[in-house]
């Protein structure tokens, strides 16, 4: 479980507060208005943003001044993060070990989370030489190959298009599913949530609210959500 009790986030004169519990495995959307503070509730949950106030609990330890390294999450960025220099192979095994010096086991286990994303041959090529779509499988491997308990995704496929997305959010749900990891994903589309969350958060006028069913919320949205769908 991922327990958020009595957070309190600083950014300048932005506040952002945050009370829930979030149970271990689930798939949950973080959904809200520009500006709202999604990627700032993501970013301090993993530890790179400090929080001002309360405690962050997973799975009974608290993490809430752990370094990011040292939290069982793997995030996936906007710009997916991927080394310019570096071959797709390289950058997946930075998350296994950041120095890059590999054993043969872990090389296999590279190139086993590449083959599951679909670039079992394209390892030895740089980030430049692959598609928007490419670019997102591989950084999804390098999740992969860290065996998190939780993924935390802000919007790494956004400027992807929808099609492209929809496959990207299936394999990210089927890759959960595999290695029984929780989902956290910021997203500015209602569709995404649909397609995998279980659950929503809502975050609107400095409050993350806690999850609630996703089909339900939808389809029945309280004033201010319902504004922000439009």
């Amino acid at each position: 479980m991922l327990s958020l009790n009595k957070i309190e986030i600083a950014l300048g004169s932005f506040r952002l507060r945050a009370d829930f519990q979030i149970e271990a495995r689930q798939k949950v959307a973080v959904v809200g208005p520009s500006g709202a503070g999604k990627s700032t509730l993501v970013g301090a949950v993993c530890g790179f943003i400090d929080v001002l106030g309360g405690q962050l609990i997973l799975a009974g330890q608290d993490i809430t001044d752990a370094m990011p390294d040292k939290r069982d999450m793997a995030m996936l960025f906007q710009d997916n993060n991927l080394f310019p220099h570096l071959t797709i192979a390289q950058n997946v095994g930075l998350g296994i070990r950041p120095v890059m010096r590999l054993t043969l086991d872990e090389k296999s286990k590279v190139n086993d989370a590449l083959v599951r994303v679909g670039l079992g041959d394209l390892g030895s090529r740089k980030p430049s030489e692959l598609s928007g779509g490419q670019q997102s499988r591989a950084a999804l491997a390098r999740a992969l190959v860290q065996s998190k308990l939780w993924m935390i995704l802000d919007e790494p496929f956004a400027a992807l298009g929808p099609a492209l997305r929809a496959e990207m959010l299936d394999l990210v749900a089927e890759v959960a599913d595999e290695t029984q990891a929780g989902v956290m994903m910021v997203t500015h589309a209602p569709e995404d949530a649909r397609r995998i969350a279980d659950s929503v958060i809502f975050v609107v006028d400095g409050v993350a609210h806690g999850p609630q069913a996703t089909t339900e919320l939808l389809d029945n949205p309280p004033p201010a959500l319902k504004a922000y769908l439009g």
